[in-house]
């Protein structure tokens, strides 16, 4: 049995970790390498970085982050946001990064988390979708969730894993930043159709919410930003804390 895992996300934009709120307003958390720091002091089972600049959004915001963050941090590190070829990934993965997050050139390219795949294996290549519900009905968005998408979430999810996907993290628009608790109903689509690892993120408040979303849904792993950014929260309490309900964690 896999092991469940949970995932700090730290969100960058003009080089300084934010947290935002449903994709829209956002506040300044800190310094990504000092947090990183943090994080692997608390025994993370992994680290995210997602470059949210929405105006020259390269990656080059996180090339020159990972040699920092490499220096204090031993666990496996993903990169995504600004990544639109294959070359950009190829630069990240060589200078430190375990893995890559692909979400809006998904819709423009789609034979990227293909390459990314054939080249480094589809442990390296993340598919990312941003949703959020609308009508009764879950809506696809790209680019920081200011563009929607004319697919059906299970098709997407469907078709990014035969290109290759190695693992899919879905992300609530609708309970990002709000601590309101994961959004269950999203989760569980996605894990009926997914035949690979699935990483939920958006709206983690307490350790009661992670879980509902590991029992309930089955999911693989859980990103949380919020929840270890404002009070006395962290990966060691969270694993102490779900261990009693006989989830599966490394032991470290």
């Amino acid at each position: 049995m896999l092991k469940k895992r949970i995932i700090p996300v730290q969100l960058l934009m003009n080089d300084r970790l934010v947290k935002t709120a449903k994709f829209d307003t956002h506040r300044d958390v800190g310094d990504p390498v000092a947090s990183s720091r943090v994080y692997n002091s608390q025994y993370a089972d992994e680290l995210v970085f997602l470059n949210i600049n929405r105006k020259n959004r390269s990656v080059n915001t996180l090339l020159a982050l990972i040699e920092k963050v490499s220096e204090v941090c031993f666990m496996p590190l993903s990169f995504g946001g600004g990544i639109v070829k294959l070359e950009d990934a190829e630069q990240l993965i060589k200078n430190g990064a375990d893995k890559v997050i692909v979400n809006s050139s998904n819709y423009e390219n789609k034979n990227l988390i293909t390459q990314i795949a054939d080249k480094f294996g589809a442990q390296a290549a993340i598919a990312s979708i941003d949703a959020r519900f609308e009508n009764g009905e879950y809506v696809l968005h790209s680019n920081c969730g200011t563009k929607r998408e004319n697919v059906s979430l299970e098709n997407h999810v469907k078709d990014l894993i035969e290109r290759g996907a190695g693992e899919i993290f879905i992300n609530s628009i609708d309970r990002d930043g709000t601590m309101t608790g994961y959004d269950l109903g999203l989760i569980s689509r996605v894990m009926k159709c997914a035949s690979v690892p699935v990483i939920a993120c958006g709206g983690a408040g307490t350790y009661e919410h992670m879980k509902l979303a590991f029992l309930e849904t089955r999911v693989s792993a859980l990103a949380c930003g919020s929840l270890f950014n404002f009070g006395d929260n962290n990966p060691i309490r969270a694993k102490a804390f779900l261990s009693n309900y006989d989830l599966n964690f490394k032991k470290v």
